[in-house]
């Protein structure tokens, strides 16, 4: 079963279990995945679905920030919960020094030496870390081992 179908499926469960809160952020995934698909004319595979989750993962952060900036916290919380729902549908994060290593290897693999060669190594990785990574964060890594 694809991740489309599984999301769906949760949707249902949620239905049943009456919890309105998980069902509105899981609706919210669906209507932005089928938004996707009717505005590329296509069904989206897994990856797809994925990068359709980080999206929506990091608008809610920062209008979770922006709601922490005007105090409220109620609007803060509710972010957060939704966030909490969409990560179960992407893969475990890696940690730092995992992370790390794959930005040595995609460093060795594109022979990257200066900050004119990150193009091609972000090119690497974000196929590689769809998912699994922040890519601001990949991005920082790569530019302290290149030195810029």
């Amino acid at each position: 079963m694809g991740l489309k179908e599984t999301i769906t499926e949760d949707m249902k469960k949620a239905l049943r279990a009456k919890d309105t809160e998980r069902l509105g952020a899981i609706r919210m995934l669906l209507a932005a995945v089928q938004r996707r698909e009717l505005d590329e004319r296509t069904t989206l595979d897994d990856a797809a679905v994925m990068a359709v989750a980080e999206k929506l993962i990091k608008q809610s952060r920062e209008a979770a920030t922006l709601f922490e900036q005007g105090g409220r916290v109620d609007l803060v919380d509710k972010e957060n919960r939704e966030i909490v729902v969409w990560q179960a549908y992407l893969p475990e994060p890696l940690d730092h020094q995992a992370l790390e290593k794959m930005v040595r290897d995609a460093l060795a693999e594109a022979s990257a030496s200066s900050m004119k060669d990150m193009g091609k190594v972000m090119s690497v990785l974000k196929p590689k870390l769809q998912g699994r990574a922040d890519m601001a964060s990949v991005s920082k890594i790569v530019k302290t081992l290149l030195g810029g």
